[in-house]
């Protein structure tokens, strides 16, 4: 199996720890990606750095190998995260599955569909809210929030209701599916349909974070990619364990780039922990859809910062989004894995959705962009044919019933009667 050319980068940083700051709690610290400032963690409610408004991540000072993780789910994990135990309904633990068909027809060594929709809600949301969720409670904040397309206010309520907190979602009016509103209605959450897409939705939420009303477990807490971090470690293990190799690459949907990041961090602490070399490091590329792609177009330009797309649109509403926060974390992740990004159709994507439904994978429309992507970079000569890819599906078909009803086939109507049945099927 080949291995990509990579320009240094932070993977070759190599040993087991880090230097502690006096920040650090129990050897764990928050610590700004752009001027290193650092923080306690769980002193104070904090999203952003103090002294630049840069985005935080988690460090360690002593990173797991796989020998240390043991149990079940995203807390096997907790050697890797910031807390011992979270509020869990038993997330994680979800299905790499083998696709044959689909294998042979793009054309690649490999193909493995790790779907994130078997999660307790239906999304890879629960990973994050597992760790966040459990954060907030140590933090003594009483209510959260978010802004959603759908699937983080659906976790956000099922996991702020376990952990016997308020909870508050905003969500852009008329763009959001019905399943995952309700969703988020049975959890108990308070709902506002917000008068704007959901970029102005998430510019709320932070001012209400801002002014101390809420506690924010949108993709900007660094905790909450603590926990959607697990999906890269169960990748690799699934890969390990049935070829004995890692991939060479992972597709993914993005939306606020939130999974990019996540995994990129995952891998980088594998190397610093010498579980991986730099080399063997997967390439991150992203899927977005044509009418909300800004970090498509940042890839393709050659470009440091992300433009906000103030209008944008898909049918694929859960990556319905024009400002992704975490483009400053995602972006290397994508460069210094040798990875790229992609633009799809939304013809692409419902081909592909069906593609995944012939397998017997369902999945809703922004899940299938990974597959239509890997697609269209096999045809284009960009993903080679010795390959062993994942790709990522993020939410199950039935949170948006309404778009697999219109991919699938429609019913058709017959006599209340066996000769009648039997006429419809040999016509």
């Amino acid at each position: 199996m080949s291995q990509p050319d990579r320009s240094p980068s932070p993977l070759t940083l190599t040993g087991k720890s880090q230097p502690a700051p006096a920040a650090a709690v129990d050897g764990t610290w928050l610590e700004c990606i752009e001027c290193g400032e650092t923080f306690a963690p769980f002193e104070s409610v904090r999203y952003t750095c103090d002294a630049c408004d840069g985005l935080l991540e988690v460090r360690y000072d002593e990173l797991p190998t796989f020998d240390d993780f043991s149990g079940t789910g995203v807390w096997r994990y907790a050697d890797a995260l910031p807390l011992e135990e979270g509020v869990t309904t038993q997330e994680g633990d979800t299905p790499l599955y083998r696709v044959p068909r689909l294998e042979t027809d793009i054309g690649v060594e490999a193909l493995r569909i790790k779907h994130e929709g078997m999660n307790p809600t239906g999304s890879f949301k629960d990973r994050g809210m597992t760790v966040g969720v459990a954060v907030a409670r140590e933090l003594g904040v009483d209510r959260l929030a978010c802004a959603s397309t759908g699937n983080t206010s659906a976790a956000l309520a099922a996991y702020g209701s376990r952990g016997g907190m308020e909870t508050l979602v905003l969500l852009p009016a008329g763009k959001v599916a019905a399943g995952k509103i309700a969703q988020a209605s049975l959890h108990g959450a308070r709902i506002l349909e917000v008068d704007g897409n959901f970029d102005r939705c998430l510019d709320i939420v932070q001012e209400l974070a801002a002014r101390g009303e809420v506690y924010l477990l949108n993709s900007l807490n660094p905790f909450r990619l603590e926990g959607q971090k697990t999906i890269g470690l169960e990748i690799l293990e699934g890969f390990r364990d049935d070829y004995g190799t890692w991939p060479d690459r992972i597709v993914l949907p993005v939306g606020n780039a939130g999974n990019t990041s996540a995994l990129y961090k995952a891998f980088r602490e594998l190397v610093q922990a010498g579980e991986l070399a730099p080399e063997e490091v997967p390439k991150l590329t992203g899927v977005q859809a044509e009418g909300a792609a800004p970090m498509v177009e940042a890839v393709e330009n050659g470009a440091d910062e992300v433009r906000r797309w103030e209008s944008v649109e898909t049918k694929a509403t859960a990556i319905r989004i024009g400002n992704p926060v975490n483009a400053p974390k995602a972006l290397p992740g994508i460069r210094e894995t040798g990875g790229t990004a992609i633009a799809v159709s939304d013809e692409e994507i419902t081909t592909a959705q069906r593609d995944l439904a012939e397998e017997g994978i369902g999945v809703e429309p922004a899940s299938a962009a990974s597959v239509a992507g890997l697609r269209k970079l096999r045809e284009q000569g960009v993903v080679s044919s010795d390959e062993r890819v994942a790709c990522l599906t993020t939410g199950h078909l039935l949170k948006d019933p309404d778009a697999a009803a219109a991919a699938g086939r429609d019913p058709e109507p017959v006599p209340a009667d066996t000769d009648g049945v039997l006429e419809v099927l040999h016509e």
